[in-house]
């Protein structure tokens, strides 16, 4: 049947798993509106680009795909992080030519703006129209990011994005769970659940009970996780911020209802510089419940995040962040040295750290760190893992342990075994490992 009369669309996604999923809404609805979703820009008749402001690079990459996008096709909208305030007027300064700029989640208005540039009357044809149940999705088949809320209520003396994103607001837990459910039925076999604050989720909506399949759920992060735990899939927690509850969640882990993992930003170690970032968690009770955690759940497998140099941080402060480091013993970190943002409180602090000093003490985390994460890896060599296979080529397959989120942790490599496919669950006795992946076979 003929395609004649269908109009095509470019699209360029930047940013975090949480920028990626609006791009995936977006892309849905341009697909069940009748439009194609094409990869080079001399195919579309417009491009649609999704920022990301987060930080000063991440908007400079931004700015970059816009203007790439106008010089290669010329008709584009900008949508993302970066489509509010001073960032939107600083994009229509840079580059005058674009069509529309609107902000983060802004779904209706990006498809609005694509139907008045590219007006169509689509043509329904059974045989191309048919968009799959669970939607246009961005990763690959076998793993999907759920989002389960949008915009956050802390007010991080670093961060802009409650600024960009507005406070907390969590989607009701009877359209998540169908959401979901319908990615498990599409054949998703790990769900990655994201939002700014995972463990605030239902507190704007005072834990309202809402339904699914006729069952009442309040709107809370134990009932969502003991509901994502019925469909046997991978689940996988990010964003979590330490409140007391997240106890309760641990023995959800330890019976196998969802993944031992746990993705916490801690930021600091450091009391007085948790204070001065206005963070939400006290550093000397978290090596408590840590140590708590692991007692319920040995295989506990714990990421974070960490910033060096942040306003003020002395070499006593960084001492005590690395302590905090040897004690926590955690498995995944990643650390940034701290950079002013356009809008951030921290930028008005006092006793700024200079940029050596940054770089010295972030080379000092990264040494102590890869120690220890050798260490915890070549303590798996000879147990037997379950592992999720990503890819398969001629040398072998590539998966991820139940310790490993995608794009940010380990790899595990299955050298010489190609009988396989991505989505695949295979269980194999771990043979080596160095201070980030792991090898079995």
């Amino acid at each position: 049947m003929s395609n004649e009369g269908r109009k095509s669309i470019g699209f360029v996604s930047l940013g975090c798993p949480k920028a990626l999923v609006d791009s995936e809404r977006i892309l849905t609805q341009l697909k069940l509106d009748g439009y194609d979703i094409v990869p080079r820009y001399e195919d579309a008749e417009l491009v649609v680009v999704n920022t990301c402001g987060f930080i000063d690079s991440a908007k400079q990459e931004s700015l970059d795909a816009i203007g790439e996008a106008i010089s290669e096709n010329g008709k584009v909208i900008v949508t993302g992080c970066m489509g509010k305030g001073d960032d939107a007027a600083a994009i229509r300064e840079l580059h005058p030519k674009v069509l529309s700029v609107t902000g983060p989640a802004a779904y209706e208005e990006v498809v609005g703006a694509v139907h008045q540039y590219v007006p169509h009357t689509p043509v329904h044809d059974p045989y191309v129209d048919l968009v799959p149940p669970q939607g246009v999705k961005l990763t690959p088949r076998h793993y999907a990011y759920l989002k389960i809320s949008e915009g956050c209520n802390h007010r991080c003396k670093f961060c802009i994005i409650p600024a960009m994103r507005g406070d907390l607001v969590s989607r009701p837990i009877g359209d998540v769970m169908e959401e979901a459910e319908r990615l498990v039925k599409a054949g998703v076999r790990e769900l990655l659940v994201i939002s700014q604050d995972t463990s605030a989720y239902g507190v704007d909506m005072k834990y309202r009970t809402g339904f699914w399949n006729g069952r009442p759920l309040k709107t809370r992060m134990q009932e969502l996780c003991e509901a994502l735990g019925e469909f046997g899939v991978w689940v996988r927690l990010h964003y979590v911020y330490p409140y007391p509850h997240v106890d309760n969640i641990i023995p959800l882990m330890a019976e196998g209802k969802i993944l031992p993992y746990l993705d916490i930003p801690f930021q600091h170690g450091s009391p007085d510089v948790l204070k001065r970032m206005k963070r939400p968690a006290a550093a000397e009770k978290v090596l408590d419940r840590i140590h708590h955690w692991r007692g319920i759940c040995p295989g506990l497998t714990l990421r974070s995040t960490f910033i060096v140099g942040f306003p003020g941080e002395t070499e006593r402060d960084f001492d005590i962040l690395l302590d905090f480091l040897r004690e926590a013993q955690l498995d995944r970190v990643g650390c940034f040295q701290y950079s002013p943002v356009k809008g951030a409180a921290a930028n008005d602090l006092p006793d700024p750290v200079p940029e050596a000093i940054k770089q010295e003490r972030w080379e000092r985390f990264m040494a102590v760190q890869q120690e220890i994460s050798a260490a915890k890896l070549q303590a798996k060599v000879g147990k037997t893992i379950e592992i999720l296979i990503d890819a398969v080529d001629e040398e072998g397959a590539i998966g991820r342990s139940t310790g490993d989120a995608p794009e940010i942790d380990g790899k595990v490599y299955l050298d010489g075994i190609t009988d396989l496919n991505p989505g695949d669950f295979v269980e194999a006795q771990v043979t080596g490992a160095d201070e980030y992946d792991l090898w079995a076979g």
